[in-house]
């Protein structure tokens, strides 16, 4: 297989095979990818803030901050500009270089929208890359963020067409394609990826990574979460997915996307070292940095630190992703 091949048609077969390759090789060929790419020494920072926590409309069977779900979230209000401000020059001073705000909004209203419009201005003022998920927009709020100045969109596919409707029935995933394009539009860093480990079969994380990879474009960044089990959701309890299984998804992840950032996401507190430092050999050179995650827990900033010294990793500060975005008019 050519590895400076980067292509958008793969086929579903294509992807199954490579997850039948034996471990060390699909890793050999992952890592050589990743190398002609990227200093595989290097891994982006990014830091996830709430800033609207719970009551959410939407049903998705993994998410604490659904009103669908009695869950031990409780709602809050948006926060205050300085608060988001105090919380955006910690990131930085942590050292992240990217700051992320996470809203539970099926959808913003355009009242909501210009509070999150004002907070990334103020982000970019402290230069940080910037980051917002708040549900899906129509491509006339995607163009006002983008006027803002925002650098990336986040907004995940969650898992395979065929699977989908299985943790989620109050969106269609065409619902997810359509901000997708409308981010791609306004010339905004595409961020979408998927959750592992919510009773899918290895065909449906075939089928994420095979949407995610024939977009058009390649998204920036590609989040890659383990499942964090939240008791009071439907997938709390689930049999949960072997450690192996998750690095070769990260692995075939890099191989199909070979320029794109391959975040090591939510789920990174119940992996140990060794199991974080095999997905960062495998092409993973991105993590949210920082002891929360939205509602979740993530490792302590400490433990991170350490663990990277180990592995001789060290935070990536250079905005290039962002310098280097094409604008689709």
């Amino acid at each position: 297989m050519p590895t400076d091949c980067v292509r958008n048609d793969w086929k579903k077969h294509e992807v199954l095979d490579l997850y039948q390759l034996p471990f060390n090789d699909l890793l050999y060929l992952a890592h050589r990818i990743f190398r002609e790419h990227h200093d595989p020494n290097k891994v982006q920072v990014s830091t996830l803030l709430s800033v609207k926590t719970g009551s959410c409309s939407e049903d998705c069977a993994y998410c604490p901050q659904s009103g669908h779900y009695d869950t031990d979230i409780e709602k809050e209000r948006l926060l205050a500009l300085e608060e988001v401000k105090e919380h955006a020059e910690a990131a930085k001073q942590n050292g992240a270089s990217r700051f992320c705000m996470g809203a539970a909004w099926r959808n913003p209203t355009d009242k909501n929208l210009e509070q999150i419009v004002q907070m990334v201005k103020l982000v970019k003022q402290l230069e940080l890359e910037t980051c917002v998920t708040i549900g899906m927009l129509t491509a006339t709020q995607a163009q006002c963020l983008k006027q803002a100045g925002l650098d990336y969109y986040n907004h995940n596919l969650d898992t395979s067409p065929e699977f989908y409707g299985n943790v989620i029935t109050t969106r269609t995933y065409q619902d997810r394609l359509d901000t997708l394009e409308h981010v791609r539009n306004a010339g905004i860093n595409v961020c979408s990826g998927g959750i592992l480990g919510m009773g899918e079969t290895r065909e449906d994380r075939a089928g994420l990574l095979l949407q995610l990879a024939n977009l058009p474009q390649h998204p920036e960044s590609v989040p890659i979460n383990m499942l964090i089990q939240i008791k009071g959701t439907p997938l709390h309890g689930i049999e949960k997915l072997d450690p192996f299984e998750f690095i070769r998804t990260i692995a075939i992840a890099r191989i199909l996307m070979p320029k794109t950032y391959v975040r090591l996401s939510a789920g990174r507190e119940d992996m140990n070292e060794q199991t974080q430092a095999l997905c960062f050999f495998a092409g993973a050179n991105s993590i949210f940095y920082g002891e929360t995650l939205l509602t979740a827990k993530n490792p302590a900033t400490i433990k991170d630190q350490n663990l990277f010294n180990k592995l001789g990793i060290e935070a990536d500060q250079i905005n290039s992703q962002t310098q280097e975005t094409t604008t689709v008019n």
